[in-house]
């Protein structure tokens, strides 16, 4: 049997450079002193499936990386260790730069895009993910090409900012594209590529308190209007994503749900309510009998509050004590305004002028863009206007 030659790790190197940069294998052989072309071709495939590693093992049987013969010296160790280390960090870069949480489709990404210089049990190893989970999951996360429709499905939901149910894309595919779908098919391509509107936080049930009416609850639920400027409703909410507590106060026009008017302030006090009020009525200038509902807050039950409704022919309505649902539509308004507009921002997370700025684009967002199916699937302007 003939002696086996051991070839240092730089001539593998230059080996496979010279390959490919075109060069032949007889060239490469003579160059470097190469005897046998299978060597060659060897390094050069260890090169292509990520193997380099192997450039550094010794001559006879290959051992699984980073489980070197216990014969190693000192030197070869700690070389081989570096190298680990490196893969290693190379390995949770990827990682970081694609996404923060330990996510299925994350990970099936992350061995995608590194296979290529590692092992998947090395990098699997790293993340440390098991074999058999991994499978499961590129199994479950590898998308096949999409269908024309599922195309529109998934594009619709992105420009929604994923706000929008099932129903509602299945509405604007007829509106827009003008595709007949049953509304369970839409459902199953928003969970097969998980497109799903996001959730709203529920609010708490609170029991209802005692009636300790100030003003009589007119409105009694009805939450629907023949025409504009016939049934207002407002409310005040906070805001507490800036440097400094902010408060909204909201009026909606229930003909449509648009937003009449808004205002920010820093204080929930008599005159936040007073100017919104004030405001609502210069743009709007409602007849006489207009109705506007409310809760019990004490801004709302204060002289300055009622004798300014009164003053501008303006009759009061008010919810029963500790009876939220009494004013649905201004909470849920509120409400999908923090978990569509603001969901990714924690508290005091950035500053006042940028919250102010949010809610502003939120508001035009609603008014002239988010369609509802109280509104045949219409935004609140496209609906006035249609009526008109």
């Amino acid at each position: 049997m003939g002696t086996r030659v051991h070839y240092p790790e730089e001539v593998k190197w230059q080996a496979v450079e010279l390959k490919l940069q075109g060069m032949s294998n007889k060239a490469i052989m003579k160059q470097l002193g190469i005897k046998n072309v299978s060597q060659i071709k060897t390094w050069k495939k260890w090169h292509d499936e990520g193997q380099t590693h192997r450039f550094s093992q010794p001559v006879g049987k290959q051992y699984t990386y980073g489980k070197g013969p216990a014969g190693l010296s000192e030197k070869d160790a700690l070389k081989q260790e570096n190298k680990q280390l490196k893969a290693q960090l190379e390995i949770l870069k990827k990682y970081q730069e694609i996404g923060e949480e330990l996510e299925p489709q994350i990970v099936v990404q992350v061995v995608k895009e590194l296979s290529s210089m590692y092992k998947i049990v090395d990098i699997l190893t790293v993340l440390e993910v098991p074999k058999a989970t991994y499978y499961r999951w590129k199994k479950k996360y590898t998308r096949s090409v999409m269908s024309p429709l599922e195309e529109v499905v998934v594009l619709l939901c992105g420009e929604s900012h994923f706000h929008y149910g099932h129903r509602k894309i299945k509405a604007l595919l007829k509106r827009i594209h003008g595709i007949e779908v049953n509304r369970k098919t839409v459902q199953k391509i928003m969970q097969k590529y998980q497109v799903q509107c996001q959730i709203k936080v529920k609010r708490p049930k609170y029991l209802n308190g005692e009636s300790n009416i100030v003003v009589k609850n007119i409105l009694n639920r009805e939450f629907t209007a023949a025409k504009p400027n016939e049934k207002w409703v407002t409310d005040i909410t906070y805001l507490p994503y800036g440097s400094k507590m902010l408060y909204l106060s909201t009026i909606i026009d229930l003909y449509n749900n648009e937003i009449v008017t808004y205002k920010v302030s820093e204080t929930q006090d008599v005159d936040l309510v007073k100017n919104t009020l004030n405001e609502a009525v210069e743009k709007r200038k409602p007849k006489d009998g207009l109705l506007i509902h409310t809760d019990q807050g004490s801004v709302y039950t204060s002289y300055v509050f009622q004798n300014l409704a009164k003053e501008k022919g303006i009759i009061t309505s008010m919810s029963r004590k500790g009876n939220c649902h009494d004013n649905a539509v201004i909470e849920s308004f509120h409400s999908s305004l923090k978990s569509e507009g603001f969901n990714t921002q924690r508290r005091a997370s950035i500053s006042n002028s940028k919250v102010v700025q949010m809610v502003n684009q939120y508001m035009y967002y609603y008014n002239q863009i988010r369609i509802q199916a109280k509104l045949n699937y219409l935004s609140p302007i496209e609906f006035g206007e249609q009526a008109a």
